[in-house]
């Protein structure tokens, strides 16, 4: 992706950490109300893409938001866990963009989600008798 920070090419923090997370958080919603139907297609085009970008690559310079293994090593991700990281993609294998800014919000934020993500996991496991 390269370029400006989100943040400050956005220069709104309260919009940022407001508004447009309520609306990523409510963007299946959103889909369903707009078409009157599933939000399936959207779910299905963004596999799609991802299959795409492992498989062909990313460009040079350029990385994408990947849900991939996460060895508990960037972005304060727990260990064994399916995240979401900015990945570099070439003959069919994918690297974790390292060193990225992450503020004190949105890194608060990666931590509720880890911890949803590993609850999450624990419950599978438990009705797997696990």
């Amino acid at each position: 992706m390269g370029g400006e920070p989100i943040p400050a090419a956005i220069a709104d923090d309260a919009w940022l950490g407001g508004d447009f997370i309520a609306t990523v958080q409510q963007r299946g919603a959103a889909i369903i109300a707009a078409r009157g139907a599933s939000s399936a297609l959207s779910a299905a085009s963004s596999a799609c893409d991802h299959v795409r970008d492992w498989v062909t690559g990313t460009a040079p310079g350029e990385w994408v938001s990947m849900g991939v293994w996460s060895d508990g090593s960037a972005y304060g991700a727990p260990k064994d866990v399916i995240f979401s990281f900015p990945v570099t993609c070439a003959g069919g294998e994918w690297k974790v963009v390292e060193g990225l800014a992450v503020s004190e919000a949105a890194a608060q934020k990666l931590a509720a989600s880890g911890e949803e993500l590993v609850e999450e996991a624990a419950l599978a496991k438990s009705c797997l008798g696990e």
